[in-house]
């Protein structure tokens, strides 16, 4: 294990970050400069009410905290170069890029705290270890963050640290450390509350109720006390000031801006990128069957008005997004292990992943990472996992449309699905998980599904740079997807539902 320490594999990808400062980025680095301003040029008290930027703060408070924390860091040189002026427009050069980059890598320990410590409380022997370095190693390397975090830019990594910090603590017996770590994370960013009916579920089994049969269930005061406790006090610390300054009618309408569209401007592969594109082809045909014109849907980022099919409302998002995910929470309080809990937790973020309004492309993480700590568990489950991450990963492509970057991450995602599909794949034969025909069939769909993205990834590169055919390219990216995402969904819950054995500890 030496040589395949999590430590060495950390640097080693920190190194190649760094390498990166000087390559693209998006708007969000100018979101992100602008929140370390108004952390340091405002009081609280207006935090959320200061307009000087676009890039207003629609974050919750802990993350404002954090913002404010990096702003109080700033070197001299950087503060200089524009990084904490209050401007709508900033103006910065290389010492601003250096550092918030810097930042980002450096936030990302708490990701490897949290994989590390998966690891060295795995039970078993020294293969159990290698595969939770395996997996660990998986999240460290993730083509998702190289491409949101560290060129697009973002702070994800330290985010999806505190999350799986609270899977191990699930996992290692300690629920209420859990619910402690997984309320902190909600008081960082809302968009981890498509995974708080997991934990409510089995907190509520695990911690609140006592009991193995439903008819003998009781409810355990101390530790629902206990429990309580931890949960309310961490969010009275996160939003006594937003209360205290009556701030809290402005940060739920930041938090939760329910007037953006059905699709996020880069559309996500879900059920409604391919609801959008279907109601394009019938508007299309419609229009011109009655002399009108091409028609088409209206709307990208702002209100989307269908053509053809019926409008889709933020309730009608909410009530399938918490059907499919009560629908998936069901065997979890029926019989909670910590396998069914992860299970749930994937369930929750596929859910809100397919069926969830405004729904950004970068939340597959919130899907492939908790899904990543059962892929081992069983060659089915694997199959399902394979078109997950290549169809998730590869919808990303298009946040980094420069050229100069294309290179970087076609041949970074490529290696990264030769390394870890190959050597998960090993690991289950070293097991000795049995196959089936089934399991024969699926590995050859998804073969052919993952040949598939060659001529698209190419043809999305091809049109990137011809003006007026850059929405084009995404649409193709985003349909074809959008077909593994939902097939893995569908896998995923066939075994979910129908093989209980798979899911005991």
């Amino acid at each position: 294990m030496a040589k395949l320490s999590l430590a060495s594999t950390f640097i080693a990808a920190a190194c190649l970050k760094v390498l990166l400062f000087d390559s693209y980025y998006s708007t969000d680095f100018e979101v992100h400069r602008n929140w370390m301003a108004i952390t340091h040029n405002l009081p609280v008290k207006e935090w959320y009410t200061d307009h000087t930027s676009q890039w207003t703060l629609d974050y919750p408070p802990f993350f404002a905290a954090f913002e404010w924390v990096l702003s109080s860091l700033c070197p001299s040189t950087v503060v200089q170069d524009g990084a904490l002026d209050l401007v709508s427009q900033g103006r910065f050069g290389w010492p601003t890029i250096a550092y918030q980059r810097t930042t980002v890598i450096l936030s990302e320990i708490v990701l490897f705290a949290a994989l590390e410590w998966y690891i060295k409380t795995t039970p078993g022997n020294k293969q159990a270890k290698l595969r939770s370095y395996g997996i660990s190693a998986s999240i460290v390397l993730s083509p998702g963050l190289l491409i949101i975090d560290h060129i697009h830019f973002q702070y994800n990594g330290f985010m999806y640290g505190i999350m799986i910090a609270s899977l191990i603590a699930a996992r290692n017996g300690r629920p209420i450390l859990s619910g402690f770590l997984f309320s902190i994370l909600l008081c960082f960013k809302h968009i981890y509350l498509y995974l708080a009916p997991a934990y409510f579920i089995y907190l509520l089994r695990v911690v609140v109720l006592d009991g193995d049969k439903l008819t003998q269930l009781r409810i355990n005061w101390n530790n629902s006390i206990k429990l309580g406790l931890v949960v309310l006090s961490t969010f009275a610390v996160a939003f006594a000031p937003v209360i205290y300054y009556n701030q809290i009618d402005q940060l739920k309408t930041r938090l939760f801006p329910f007037s953006r569209g059905l699709t996020h401007a880069y559309w996500a592969p879900n059920i409604w990128a391919l609801y959008t594109t279907t109601d394009k082809v019938l508007a299309k045909f419609v229009f011109r069957m009655r002399g009108l014109g091409n028609g088409g849907t209206r709307g990208i980022v702002g209100d989307i008005a269908f053509q053809v099919l019926p409008d889709i409302t933020p309730k009608t998002t909410f009530l399938l997004t918490l059907f499919y995910q009560i629908t998936g929470l069901v065997p979890l309080f029926l019989w909670p292990s910590f396998e069914r809990f992860i299970g749930g937790v994937t369930l929750c973020g596929f859910a809100s992943f397919l069926f969830g309004w405004h729904v950004h492309e970068k939340a597959i993480l919130l899907v492939i990472f908790p899904f990543s700590f059962l892929v081992l568990r069983d060659r089915r489950l694997l199959v399902a996992f394979i078109p997950l991450t290549v169809s998730g990963y590869i919808s990303l492509f298009p946040l980094i449309f420069t050229s100069g970057e294309f290179l970087l991450k076609t041949l970074y995602t490529f290696v990264w699905f030769v390394m870890f599909h190959l050597w998960f794949g090993y690991q289950l034969v070293e097991v000795r998980r049995p196959s089936s025909r089934r399991v024969f069939l699926l590995d050859r769909v998804n073969l052919i599904y993952m040949v598939g993205f060659i001529p698209i990834v190419m043809l999305g590169s091809l049109l990137d740079n011809k003006p007026g055919f850059e929405f084009l390219s995404l649409l193709i990216i985003s349909i074809y997807s959008s077909i593994g995402v939902i097939g893995s969904w569908a896998s995923f819950s066939w075994l979910y539902f129908c093989d209980p054995d798979m899911w005991k500890d």
